[in-house]
């Protein structure tokens, strides 16, 4: 009977235990809930098929995306405004720094590859460039005078061409900000003078288009030198799979989702074969599916 007595009275205090723990559920998991996410805006259209594809596969899942600089994504991350980011960068050292004094266990991972195209007016000769052509364009101190064009002071494209192409130096005076990629191309297309630099999802023509996977004709897509072959790219899927494209970048995703929830869903779902595929229908690189590439002689 004694030994009865302490086993109910084990059971008993452990049932009030668990009924006295306070400790915050996750309002959402891998299949069901709710989620705000902050993703780079020059990937938004890329980035909407992918939702609207996850949407349809879990009926219970809501995912919100937010499309931002890519400055106001970390700004997010930081500060508990949003679990999962899409961005073009991994975290750096001193923001992993800043996590770990936050708590934060970020998990992160290159989804896909894509390039940032250089548009020109349809009337501009300037088709073909070469990487120091850019930089003296990107400084003013080219032989032609552009208007630099780009999204924003915040852009993930203009981080990427500051850090990547001047190698941290400085823009020219004639370099100006236009708020969206839309917006970018809108001033590119109506003013001869000017040279701007968007996300390649905004210049890919629609798949409804007799010749999917070209470029809108509302602007030129200039061809960039590769100077290690000394060869002319535009920002074709091939060409960035291979790095041939001198501005060749790559989309994260960064999480701090400390459980299984909808952001860890979404994540998995982009890295998986159904998002994979949907990169590679939208002339982006799937990074995480194994893609073979081939010469192909072409009859003339």
């Amino acid at each position: 009977m004694r030994l009865l007595n302490n086993i109910l009275f084990v059971l008993s205090v452990s049932v009030v235990m668990l009924s006295c723990d306070d400790t915050p559920k996750p309002a959402d998991t891998l299949g069901k809930g709710a989620i705000d996410i902050s993703a780079d805006e020059t990937y938004q259209p890329v980035i909407e098929e992918q939702r609207k594809v996850f949407d349809s596969s879990y009926p219970e899942a809501h995912v919100t995306i937010h499309y931002k600089p890519e400055a106001e994504c970390f700004k997010d991350y930081f500060n508990d405004k949003a679990r999962i980011i899409l961005v073009t960068r991994g975290l750096s050292q001193a923001e992993k720094d800043i996590c770990t004094q936050k708590k934060i266990f970020p998990t992160s991972e290159a989804l896909a590859g894509d390039g940032i195209a250089v548009i020109v007016n349809n009337e501009s000769t300037d088709t073909l460039l070469d990487m120091a052509a850019l930089t003296g364009i990107l400084k003013g101190e080219y032989k032609k005078k552009y208007t630099v064009v780009f999204d924003n002071g915040a852009s993930s494209t203009l981080r990427f061409i500051t850090d990547s192409v001047l190698n941290g130096g400085k823009l020219g005076t004639n370099v100006f900000a236009a708020k969206t990629n839309n917006d970018v191309i809108d001033y590119v297309s109506k003013n001869p003078g000017a040279i701007g630099f968007v996300g390649m999802g905004f210049v890919l023509a629609n798949e409804d288009t007799s010749r999917a996977g070209t470029f809108i004709k509302n602007v030129k897509v200039v061809s960039i030198k590769n100077n290690k072959d000394g060869q002319f790219y535009k920002p074709y899927q091939a060409y960035i799979a291979l790095k041939s494209y001198p501005l060749t970048r790559k989309l994260y995703y960064i999480s701090a989702e400390s459980h299984h929830g909808l952001g860890t869903a979404f994540a998995n779902f982009l890295g998986n074969h159904a998002g994979q595929l949907i990169f590679l229908h939208a002339h982006f690189f799937p990074l995480k599916e194994q893609i073979v590439i081939r010469d192909v002689d072409l009859n003339k």
